[in-house]
């Protein structure tokens, strides 16, 4: 924050320093982006979704605002797209954030290391289903099927180009014979329903959605990759914001494993609190059969795979989605 110095005749004006004085100590606690811990705002980004379990619960119990008291106030930033909330950190409107993977990559890559990841939040959480009537058995007889993805580039869709390449397939963009499409998570049904679709590689709850409406399981979330152990969210700060609070990111990264162990230990009540949040941020809430059919393939962990984020990053370069790899301090453990 920049400073006022009284210069020139004024300088020996006792009233009138005094109250520019004053007037200075107010300026400098203004920003909610500067100043002291005590005027500071923490711009906390996450998507009303399942596999952003612990941001929902700490939301709901406002544990978060608690834990720090008078060190910040706590924002919470909604989004419904990874790129979304990347252009807002680097914007510094979000200073930690839930996010998939491999936007926390790309976002990492771009930045050239100013955004980290600092912690694990959910693992698994996608599964491979067939339509009915689709002669889909194992990742072999995609071949010459339409299979849609979310969005091109995102976690499933890299689990899905990893998963044709260990059984000799590649997508038709690559000479190959598997049509893969992007197809937004709400449509596939109406896709598959039609025959438009053959299979569909989804995180949850729409893996649950679409089992409840007549899909069948080809892989389970423990079989799309690295036997499920790898991330489906992750948490990332600006580096900026972590240099100047070390306490505060410190906060919440306790306040994160706690929401962990609660989510692990009630699950019960933290699917209930995570699905009133999904009400307040959307309008709609999950049928509890979804939501806890879900909750069966997510699993809530703050620890970090970085063979499954490695992974990523190779299978991202090479179909071009990021455009280097990640230096070695991508994953920072804070202390």
């Amino acid at each position: 924050m920049r400073k006022f110095i009284l210069t020139g005749k004024y300088r020996d004006r006792k009233i009138l320093a005094a109250g520019l004085l004053a007037f200075t100590l107010v300026l400098g606690g203004c920003g909610a982006k500067g100043g002291s811990d005590a005027e500071l705002t923490l711009h906390m980004g996450y998507f009303p979704n399942v596999t952003h379990t612990q941001a929902l619960v700490m939301k709901a119990d406002k544990s978060l605002e608690e834990a720090l008291g008078d060190k910040a106030k706590v924002e919470w930033v909604s989004f419904n797209a990874g790129p979304a909330e990347v252009e807002a950190l680097f914007a510094g409107d979000i200073d930690i954030g839930y996010i998939g993977p491999v936007p926390a990559i790309n976002a990492n890559v771009k930045s050239q290391g100013e955004v980290r990841i600092i912690a694990g939040a959910t693992k698994a959480g996608a599964i491979l289903v067939k339509r009915q009537g689709a002669e889909i058995s194992n990742v072999g007889d995609l071949d010459g099927k339409k299979v849609a993805v979310p969005q091109f580039g995102n976690t499933q869709h890299l689990c899905l180009l990893s998963l044709l390449s260990e059984n000799g397939l590649k997508p038709l963009s690559d000479g190959g014979t598997v049509d893969v499409v992007a197809v937004a998570n709400a449509d596939v049904a109406n896709m598959m329903d039609s025959g438009n679709i053959d299979a569909a590689l989804v995180p949850e709850p729409w893996g649950a959605t679409l089992l409840s409406k007549g899909a069948q399981m080809v892989l389970s979330e423990d079989e799309v990759y690295l036997d499920g152990n790898y991330s489906v969210a992750v948490v990332v700060v600006r580096e900026e914001f972590k240099k100047e609070h070390p306490d505060i990111v410190k906060i919440f990264l306790e306040q994160h494993e706690n929401a962990t162990l609660y989510i692990n230990e009630k699950q019960t009540e933290a699917r209930e609190k995570v699905n009133e949040e999904i009400y307040k941020a959307t309008q709609k809430k999950l049928e509890d059969s979804i939501l806890e059919d879900a909750f069966q393939r997510i699993r809530a962990d703050s620890g970090m795979n970085r063979e499954s984020m490695e992974g990523f990053a190779d299978i991202g370069l090479e179909q071009g989605f990021i455009s280097d790899l990640p230096g070695d301090d991508m994953i920072e453990e804070v202390k």
